[in-house]
């Protein structure tokens, strides 16, 4: 079998076709055109390309046709069949899987980019063996996809794991009301604990404009107010996981997105989950995703593996 996975990121889009055992044969990425007819064509390109690389490789695949899954932010409404929730605002109210299937002439299988990040990972990950994984992209944005038993959970109306868009739990009298969201909510953890989220706050402390990376160089150069900057956004990192442990407790929270490069992060972060939990004890494995920014290209591949 070939699989070919596409990962729909808000500034580039990546293919990759991988072999039935998940070893990758090509892997190719443009960037995001940022429009919607001209993202369907780089799309189409895309696994074009790969998929001609890979047959070349492995001649047993020359008369192979390509599952395709896509990783994409947001979701597909189940009631309406259209995309919702994404950042890219431009593919909400699309019918984008229905588009994309037009173009290839092929079906496609569709899914919220961290739910494709959980799934590599919970497959042949940094939570392999585990009954169950909740995965974290915290880069510009925020957002969450959970696996148990090495299932896919997307719930009742396809927005389980949807954590960046829930408010900042136990907030101190400085967070409220919280900066307002895209998403038209207020204090949601997306303006808080995102890239984008920690270089807002560090900015309205400091009056300093820096960005993620930034901060976390000058927080290790001895900054104070970096190093301040930083332990806040633990802080507040560690109550949201609070709530996740007290929904569904999981085995594992595997994390994707820029700063989970940060290996500070998860020095620090168990001793702000601990005080929040409502258990006499809590132990649970913090990861950066072992497939790195490979995971959600890894994950849509591998969503018809899922039988869904």
């Amino acid at each position: 079998m070939l699989y070919v996975g596409v990962d729909f990121g808000g500034t580039k889009i990546e293919a990759a076709a991988l072999s039935q055992d998940g070893d990758f044969l090509s892997r190719q990425r443009e960037p995001n055109p940022g429009n919607y007819h001209d993202a369907i064509r780089t799309v189409c390109e895309l696994i074009n390309r790969v998929e001609t690389e890979a047959r070349q490789k492995d001649p047993s695949l020359a008369h192979r046709i390509g599952t395709i899954g896509v990783g994409a932010p947001g979701s597909v409404s189940p009631r309406t069949g259209v995309m919702r929730n994404a950042n890219s605002t431009w593919l909400n109210g699309k019918t984008f899987r229905e588009d994309l299937e037009a173009a290839l002439q092929r079906p496609v299988r569709l899914a919220n980019d961290a739910n494709c990040l959980a799934l590599s990972e919970a497959i042949d990950g940094a939570g392999k063996g585990l009954k169950s994984v909740f995965a974290i992209i915290i880069g510009t944005g925020c957002g969450g996809g959970l696996v148990v038993d090495g299932r896919l959970v997307e719930g009742a109306n396809g927005v389980t794991g949807e954590w960046g868009h829930m408010p900042l739990p136990w907030p101190q009298p400085e967070e409220f009301p919280g900066p307002t969201c895209w998403c038209g909510q207020k204090s949601c953890l997306e303006t808080w604990v995102s890239g984008s989220g920690f270089a807002r706050d560090f900015h309205h402390v400091t009056g300093r404009a820096m960005k993620g990376e930034q901060i976390i160089e000058a927080m290790r150069a001895g900054d104070p107010e970096a190093d301040a900057a930083f332990d806040r956004l633990i802080d507040r990192l560690g109550r949201a996981l609070a709530v996740a442990v007290n929904m569904i407790d999981p085995d594992a929270f595997i994390f994707g997105g820029g700063l989970s490069n940060v290996p500070e992060l998860y020095d620090r972060l168990p001793g702000k989950i601990r005080p929040y939990v409502f258990s006499d004890a809590w132990a649970a494995t913090l990861a950066a995703a072992k497939w790195g920014d490979s995971s959600g290209v890894r994950g849509a591949a591998q969503l018809w593996q899922q039988g869904r």
